[in-house]
């Protein structure tokens, strides 16, 4: 069942974002404003679409999200996959999981490696220019 419905659901979701299918929904549009004076702009007129467009965007909701819950644990895998065959930390694997405090503090040490990985570049540079290695920065 969930091979089908996943198939299903990637099937949709590949027309619903289509060209093709924005076009005949704007076509539907034209065509239900156009019909509003032969129908007097009665309420029925409203429902119809007003029915059909909630229906329509009730039914897109599930099969979006379903399309992005698989595409998000397909690319951790692969970001997971990376991880473990790479030099990179292992902790990082799974970071999904976290809470948003922990994550928080995750991306706060990444950030402070970061910015001292650069200091310590930005420091080498600046050796290498003292000694005439290397231009001065801007030229």
């Amino acid at each position: 069942m969930d091979h089908i419905f996943a198939r299903f659901a990637n099937r949709i979701a590949h027309i619903a974002g289509s060209p093709l299918t924005f076009l005949a929904c704007v076509a539907v549009v034209i065509a239900w404003a156009i019909a509003g004076p032969f129908f007097g702009y009665s309420e029925t007129w409203q429902l119809l679409i007003n029915t059909g467009t909630t229906i329509v965007t009730f039914l897109m909701v599930f099969l979006i999200q379903n399309t992005q819950n698989r595409d998000g644990v397909a690319l951790q895998t692969k970001l997971d996959e990376l991880i473990r065959s790479s030099d990179a930390q292992n902790e990082f694997m799974g970071i999904e999981k976290l809470t948003d405090q922990e994550l928080t503090a995750l991306h706060e040490r990444c950030e402070a490696a970061a910015r001292k990985g650069h200091a310590a570049l930005e420091q080498t540079r600046a050796e290498r220019r003292r000694r005439g290695h290397e231009p001065p920065v801007g030229d």
